[in-house]
């Protein structure tokens, strides 16, 4: 019995074979069991959001940068009276504001819906997409903004781009553009707890928001339960969509790798610091196509079982936030792969 044993794992310890053996004291026979594979996913989506709390839009494949996806909240409108930010959390219409990108990727186009009877006709603004310094010092000032309690500034534009989108929200505002004045992560992303100075644009907190599939599906899953419509993933404003895995598995994600697809440009593996859950607010009980808010849903069935971080008693999970540690090219198909997880998440306020 000891020679067989001994010739056993001598053969496993050649071929590598991950498993335990667990000898059967009454039995002549060995039980094997395999040790847990590691978390593995497939990208199934990519939304960016050009200008914060607008319209997104959905791409199959981008550059991932430090400050988030390419594009992802790189604008936002603000009031003129006091330059602080608008945000859908106030003004629900702000998502009937639609954002798109030109055929070759040069220019953002950005439609506003006119005031009045005709409901269904808009104003369409095209802005280059990537502006060149020498574009915003001919068609922008710098202005002072504030975003949360963060001083930063942007390219303030024309009022003549700016006049669609104050008759719209029936307000003042102006459109900015994300200005040179670094914006260095808070919370979670403090230079101290993170380990490196990492900036982002108008996002609330973090670059990049991850979100399941797998989770959005045990949510509607009880929202039905309940009698009410399920919801779609656009209700979460996430950048990175993955399917696979349990439901809320990504809950102990610390540091994730996004590997596999083809041709020498995306070959470089992309590894994201996942630096926090994402406390969520009411933005989700916003429908995206009507600006309609429920009264209720899903915040009080999220409010009922997924209050889990410590750092933010009262205010439920859903989706990740991320710091990425390089940059490269991110498609839809390539995988996901969860390198370290972690018991110790505790969301740590500081916009």
């Amino acid at each position: 019995m000891e020679s067989q044993t001994a010739l056993v794992i001598t053969l496993l310890l050649l071929l590598s074979v991950p498993i335990i053996l667990i000898p059967r004291l009454k039995h002549s026979s060995i039980q094997f069991l395999k040790w847990p594979r590691k978390q593995s996913s497939e990208i199934t989506s990519l939304r960016m959001y050009p200008i914060k709390s607008c319209r997104g839009l959905e791409v199959t494949q981008t550059i991932l940068k430090s400050h988030g996806l390419d594009l992802d909240r790189r604008w936002m409108l603000i009031d003129t009276s006091t330059n602080n930010f608008l945000t859908i959390r106030q003004i629900p219409n702000m998502t009937r504001i639609g954002t798109a990108l030109s055929p070759n990727g040069h220019e953002l186009i950005i439609t506003v819906p006119k005031s009045g009877p005709e409901t269904e006709s808009v104003h369409t603004i095209r802005i280059p997409s990537h502006p060149t310094p020498d574009w915003l010092t001919e068609n922008t000032h710098i202005d002072p903004v504030r975003i949360w309690d963060v001083d930063t500034d942007g390219y303030r534009y024309s009022e003549a781009i700016n006049a669609p989108f104050s008759e719209f929200l029936g307000r003042k505002v102006a459109l900015v553009y994300k200005g040179p004045t670094p914006r260095i992560l808070k919370g979670n992303g403090d230079p101290s707890i993170l380990g490196r100075v990492q900036t982002t644009g108008f996002s609330d907190v973090h670059p990049v928001l991850i979100a399941s599939e797998s989770s959005l599906k045990e949510l509607n899953q009880r929202l039905e339960k309940k009698g009410v419509d399920s919801i779609t993933v656009e209700r979460f404003r996430p950048n990175i969509v993955v399917k696979g895995g349990k439901a809320w598995s990504e809950d102990s994600w610390k540091l994730v790798r996004i590997t596999g697809s083809s041709g020498p440009d995306c070959a470089k593996p992309l590894d994201l610091d996942i630096v926090a859950r994402c406390a969520r607010c009411q933005v989700p009980n916003v429908d995206p196509d009507t600006a309609g808010k429920h009264k209720k849903q899903p915040w009080d069935m999220l409010v009922s079982y997924r209050r889990v971080d410590e750092g933010v008693k009262y205010k439920p999970c859903f989706g990740m936030l991320s710091a990425p540690r390089n940059e490269g090219v991110i498609g839809v198909g390539m995988r996901l792969e969860v390198l370290e997880e972690t018991s110790e998440h505790r969301y740590m306020a500081g916009f």
